[in-house]
């Protein structure tokens, strides 16, 4: 196992993209605010919003192993676009297998 597969925050985000099936996307907050307060304690931090831009580096890990797509007002977001350049709340689909992400909007 690696050590993405022992992080109570990773193995939530796990399940979250099992649970959603594309269509539906989620909230990166929503992986973070279903931690219980002794999994925030194995994170590290005091509470969920410490957790924000550690799901979002790892969402965007996944995203470039092609594990996900990251919406922004509703469409996907180009490949180029990067963490440094989001303003605003995203939401996450996973991709199905053989899927390749389509509508995809630069920023």
């Amino acid at each position: 196992m690696t050590e993405r597969e022992y992080s109570p925050l990773n193995r939530q985000l796990d399940a979250f993209l099992e649970k959603r099936h594309p269509p539906k996307t989620f909230c990166p907050s929503e992986v973070v605010r279903a931690l219980s307060p002794a999994e925030l304690r194995v994170e590290d931090v005091g509470e969920w919003r410490d957790l924000m831009p550690r799901i979002r580096e790892t969402i965007w890990a996944l995203r470039s192993q092609g594990q996900l797509e990251v919406l922004q007002k509703g469409r996907v977001l180009d490949e180029h676009v990067t963490l440094d350049d989001l303003k605003g709340p995203i939401r996450v689909r996973r991709i199905e297998q053989g899927e390749q992400g389509g509508g995809k909007q630069n920023l």
